[in-house]
């Protein structure tokens, strides 16, 4: 068995492949978990330790249902602990959907020839964001197809610079983030001088064999190039990057080991893990014929959430609109602290009128949570969930190990509560409407009732008080 070091020497162990498939394996194939261990486990990950991997391989081995419950309950206490109620906000923007690869569970993919294929025009890119602005979004994430004409670092800057230069009404585009393909160094260099937020990549299944299979060609079909993308990102000065894995490709277990052992590799060579960690299932695309041999259920989406959260406890965990309302309902409470929300797919969509019927050849792949922003939040707050568009961290610096310091010892929810608070107050007062703005204003309330320092309630209703008389972008 192969064990890496908890620090590593950066030349000597970053930009080289760090993922073995059989190390994996034989943690999960050896685990033979007890209760009491699985519940000492599940009490180190409520101390907010990360686990290691033979403790999320013994997490993965317990199937009894009481043991499952139990992790279902640890991780819904953790997230309660580190989070609160904040749910995060942001929608997909997708630039372009050329592409060169040929990865057959994509809808862009090289040879599906009924894919209709387009690139916004800025114009059409500002025409873009003036209409998800109007929605009230204020964070997005630029998707772009792999491709020569989207793959320049200058292509993606640009884009980004124009998206942060629309402005409209009290609108505005305050982070974005970026999900492309890898680049080298000095490219990644010239994407963060844009002001990026996260830089986002998948690796969609960590195992080799597995992968080679489904990228048979294009530019991704180089798994290692890939897989040390983010740290080039990281040696290029990019702090705050993401990671995912597309489950249904291989086994779901497999895949959770894969992406902890990827924290755990950024968390040794550069001191900070991922920002986020993604775990879409695969669904409908135009053309799609994939095995459902390693299909994953509902019950299993939960236990790997659940799973996920306990293992990083100070990682945030995005869930995204392929997934149906009631399966983000259910999901959400056991470690998600990010989603998107009025989302749609179809390049061009989101300046369109009439958009009910998704065209499959138009879009990367089928979603199935198509309400609108106003729905999402009316149903979060319905919930007690707080929504949040904050920024504030990105734009004070409070990234990468800066962000560690302030969040793992839970001092982030000095910041995060109350900026939630005032980014949702700016939503109720510009966008929603009555219903919303009613049942918004009374969950702040109820939150501001559940903080204890006095002194930071009055600040918060000041700056509440200030964003009514029409200040904006107020933050702590």
């Amino acid at each position: 068995m192969k064990f890496y070091p908890e620090k590593c020497r950066i030349a000597d162990e970053s930009m080289k492949p760090f993922i073995d498939a059989d190390e994996l394996w034989e943690h999960l194939n050896s685990a033979r978990p007890s209760k009491s261990q699985v519940r000492d486990i599940i009490a180190k990950s409520l101390d907010k330790q990360r686990l290691n991997l033979s403790e999320v391989a013994a997490l993965c081995a317990a199937t009894d249902p009481d043991l499952v419950e139990e992790i279902k309950e640890g991780a819904r206490q953790l997230k309660q602990r580190v989070y609160g109620n904040r749910i995060v906000l942001f929608a997909p923007l997708y630039i372009g959907n050329h592409c060169v690869n040929s990865c057959e569970y994509c809808g862009f993919r090289a040879d599906n020839k009924e894919q209709v294929r387009t690139t916004l025009s800025d114009t059409d890119l500002r025409q873009q964001v003036e209409a998800l602005e109007d929605s009230g979004q204020k964070r997005l994430i630029l998707v772009y197809g792999e491709h020569p004409k989207y793959y320049t670092p200058e292509f993606i800057a640009h884009t980004v610079r124009e998206v942060y230069g629309v402005k409209k009404g009290h609108g505005e585009i305050r982070r974005v983030n970026i999900n492309a393909a890898p680049l080298d160094i000095e490219g990644f260099r010239t994407v963060k001088e844009a002001g990026i937020g996260t830089y986002q990549i998948f690796q969609e299944t960590y195992h080799p064999d597995v992968y080679a299979r489904f990228h048979r060609a294009g530019m991704k079909r180089d798994y290692a190039w890939r897989l040390t993308s983010l740290d080039r990102a990281q040696e290029a000065g990019i702090d705050d990057v993401g990671i995912g894995a597309l489950m249904g490709l291989y086994d779901w277990r497999f895949e959770v080991m894969g992406l902890v052992r990827h924290t755990n590799h950024l968390e040794a060579c550069y001191n900070v893990g991922p920002h986020t960690i993604s775990f879409p299932r695969i669904k409908s695309a135009s053309g799609l014929s994939i095995p459902d041999e390693h299909f994953v259920s509902d019950e299993d989406m939960v236990r790997l959430v659940a799973i996920l959260r306990l293992a990083v406890p100070y990682t945030g965990m995005i869930l995204t609109a392929r997934e149906p309302a009631h399966v983000r309902q259910q999901v959400m409470q056991f470690g998600v602290s990010q989603i998107d929300g009025g989302t749609k797919l179809e390049i061009g969509a989101y300046s369109q009128q009439d958009t009910d019927a998704q065209d499959l050849n138009r879009e990367q792949f089928k979603i199935n949570d198509d309400r609108t922003l106003s729905d999402v939040i009316d149903d979060l707050v319905s919930h007690d969930y707080l929504p949040s568009f904050c920024t504030a961290c990105y734009r004070l610096g409070r990234t990468g190990e800066h962000f560690m310091e302030f969040s793992v010892p839970g001092f982030i929810k000095r910041y995060c509560t109350p900026n939630a608070v005032l980014t949702l107050t700016e939503y109720l007062e510009d966008y929603a409407n009555p219903t919303v703005r009613d049942k918004g204003y009374r969950l702040i309330d109820r939150t501001l009732g559940d903080i204890d320092d006095a002194n930071n309630v009055a600040e918060i209703r000041q700056r509440i008080q200030r964003i009514q008389r029409g200040e904006r972008d107020l933050y702590f």
